[in-house]
């Protein structure tokens, strides 16, 4: 069990390189199984998710090839359908495995997946549309069993616009006969990049990035090469890790249209946010307090909303943000108050009353994304700081400490004594 200890203090300065979007790239390479070919994906991140999606695609019959920043996958032998129990609770996204074999060999048994413990996150829309395409969905003992030989094209109106629902049912509908509409479909850039990579592949897919996505089937598809978009997220909390040490960082490999709504609360918020080239300059004091409130994209990211709970807290006034996405996405807010944050917690919303200082203690990630808002209070903190269980964070970050080391932090990794 690997451990950050942290000593904060130090402002970042430099430069640091985004690595490719991890939300993009484990669908991306779910749909490569479309393909009976080879598919080379560039930008890929190197992630414990991205680890078991290659281990979950070798177990479906398709053989994988990791090299750095890139995967190269043949999947013309695949015919499994099943997806271990064990890897499907390991990581959510295998959840993406249920479109991709369903398109291609007509059925998929899978169990229900697991990943960050934030919240309910029911696949229900991601059944409810496949069954409009024309599967038959079967639920017993924790497996669910989709089953389509033949599947159609179909309106598919969606409750909410679930990213994981939109591009299941993107690549399920792909090789339907007819045509599909996915409405009030997940507008995030990761469904653009899902779309082009398949367009890539001979599909007929446009309207990603708008809340109606037309695809049109297609009986053949083709090996293809592709470049993953930057990872946002990554992005914002560097971003957000700048702003609140007071430092003077360059992010390179960023698209900033897609960190625009972070980009415009610490502007807000008094920090001066530049973009510069292909990538953002962020630069700042101290910070004034801002309110927050999480919404599908274009709107605020929850995926962000630890990290920035984690800048408010050391912001100059009182802050208010509402998580409007998952309902147990507070979890951090004990572990940021041991180290002094005043966080008042009110239902779906959170009242942060900024101090001068945090202090540092040990503490524990939950998940992913609170794990990384400790390391970031970890590096304004007075005294060491310990974070424990970061297994959560090399989920989703690729070298974080490697990455913070370059730009002037006291981090370094530690191996728990056996």
């Amino acid at each position: 069990m690997d451990r950050f200890i942290i000593t904060g203090g130090t402002p970042l300065k430099g430069t640091v390189r985004i690595a490719g979007a991890k939300n993009a790239t484990l669908p991306i390479m779910a749909a490569s199984l479309l393909c009976p070919g080879t598919c080379q994906i560039n930008e890929v991140p190197d992630l414990r998710d991205v680890r078991v999606m290659c281990e979950i695609l070798q177990l479906m019959g398709a053989q994988v090839e990791r090299g750095k920043g890139c995967c190269r996958i043949d999947a013309r032998n695949v015919a499994a359908c099943e997806v271990p129990e064990n890897l499907m609770r390991e990581m959510r996204s295998s959840i993406f495995i249920m479109g991709a074999l369903l398109g291609r060999l007509g059925k998929v048994k899978v169990s229900y997946p697991g990943g960050c413990a934030i919240g309910p996150r029911p696949i229900d829309l991601h059944l409810k549309g496949l069954a409009a395409l024309g599967a038959k969905i079967t639920e017993k003992h924790g497996y669910v069993v989709a089953e389509g030989k033949e599947l159609r094209g179909s309106d598919v109106h969606l409750d909410f616009p679930s990213v994981g629902a939109t591009e299941n049912i993107m690549m399920a509908a792909v090789c339907a006969r007819g045509v599909t509409f996915i409405r009030n479909a997940a507008k995030e850039p990761e469904v653009v990049d899902l779309q082009n990579f398949l367009n890539k592949m001979g599909a007929k897919i446009r309207g990603a990035g708008t809340d109606t996505i037309k695809i049109e089937g297609v009986t053949d598809l083709y090996p293809s090469n592709h470049s993953v978009i930057p990872d946002r997220i990554e992005a914002g909390t560097f971003m957000v890790a700048a702003a609140m040490t007071q430092g003077d960082v360059y992010l390179e490999n960023v698209i900033a249209e897609h960190t625009e709504p972070v980009a415009a609360k610490l502007r807000e918020a008094g920090a001066e946010v530049e973009t510069v080239g292909e990538g953002i300059h962020v630069t700042a004091r101290r910070l004034q307090a801002v309110d927050i409130k999480t919404l599908p994209y274009p709107g605020y990211p929850t995926d962000m909303q630890p990290q920035t709970m984690a800048m408010l807290s050391i912001a100059e006034g009182t802050s208010v943000v509402i998580e409007n996405i998952f309902v147990n996405r507070f979890k951090h807010v004990d572990e940021l108050r041991r180290m002094g944050a005043q966080i008042k917690i009110e239902g779906r919303a959170a009242v942060i009353h900024g101090v001068e200082r945090l202090s540092g203690a040990c503490v524990e990630a939950s998940d992913l994304r609170a794990g990384v808002a400790l390391v970031l209070a970890g590096l304004v903190a007075d005294g060491q700081t310990v974070v424990d269980h970061v297994y959560h964070i090399d989920r989703g970050y690729e070298g974080l400490e490697e990455k913070l080391k370059k730009l002037g932090a006291q981090i370094r990794r530690v191996q728990e004594a056996r």
